[in-house]
């Protein structure tokens, strides 16, 4: 999908990046965002509860000042505010620029969900892995970071699908989305008596998804439960 709308390949034409929009622009930065920011996620979680107090204090600075401010706010600093403090040889893609701030916003507020599943680790789990002598990145990576994203599996999953929705987003600094594609395509006269079934199906097509990962998410609790003894 990427290469058809990047196109130079298969005989297409080069397409530049400021001209994609649609569903394949949605589904590329949606995934690059989660793919991305997860494990900025996991790494900002594990700082804002390490024992380093430079560290903890930059990741503590970091997630607190991303979450404070909207998300347009980020997408409008990377488009339009990050260019003027480079130097003008200097031309960071548009797109990029967009990607890399929705991975920042959706890195924070993934952070405090893999920080509850941190905290409701058994304190136990730490000092039996301490007791065998076991090295702190062994043990955050075999024993606690698996239980930590069992238990924050609903809220990771609340982000991912709001990571989704906030493509929708992208259309205030001019890259159109399928729901900004869509409301581009009506303001043409040969469609602007479609905008019922258009919005009708945006509506629909974001259900679809947001439901599928919704119910996948249920289904790998259900999984984990039983793996579970009481």
């Amino acid at each position: 999908m990427l290469l058809v709308q990047r196109g130079g390949v298969l005989g297409l034409e080069e397409v530049p990046t400021t001209h994609w929009g649609g569903l394949p622009l949605t589904l590329m930065l949606f995934l690059g965002t989660v793919v991305a920011g997860t494990p900025l996620a996991i790494a900002l979680a594990l700082g804002r509860r390490s024992e380093l107090p430079i560290i903890k204090a930059l990741s503590v600075t970091f997630i607190e000042v991303v979450r404070g401010v909207p998300l347009v706010n980020v997408l409008f600093a990377a488009s339009l505010m990050f260019p003027l403090f480079m130097p003008e040889s200097f031309n960071l893609d548009k797109l990029l620029r967009a990607q890399v701030g929705m991975i920042i916003f959706y890195a924070a507020y993934t952070a405090e969900a893999v920080r509850g599943g941190l905290q409701a680790i058994p304190r136990g789990q730490y000092e039996a892995a301490d007791a065998l002598g076991v090295s702190y990145w062994s043990r955050t990576r075999w024993i606690i970071l698996p239980q930590a994203l069992r238990i924050a599996t609903a809220p990771l999953v609340n982000d991912i699908i709001r990571a989704f929705k906030n493509t929708s987003v992208l259309s205030v600094i001019g890259l159109f989305d399928i729901m900004g594609g869509t409301m581009a395509a009506l303001e043409d006269p040969s469609w602007s008596r479609y905008y019922l079934e258009a919005y009708l199906f945006v509506a629909l097509l974001c259900f679809g998804f947001c439901f599928t990962m919704s119910q996948y998410s249920q289904k790998l609790e259900r999984d984990a439960m039983l793996g579970r003894n009481y």
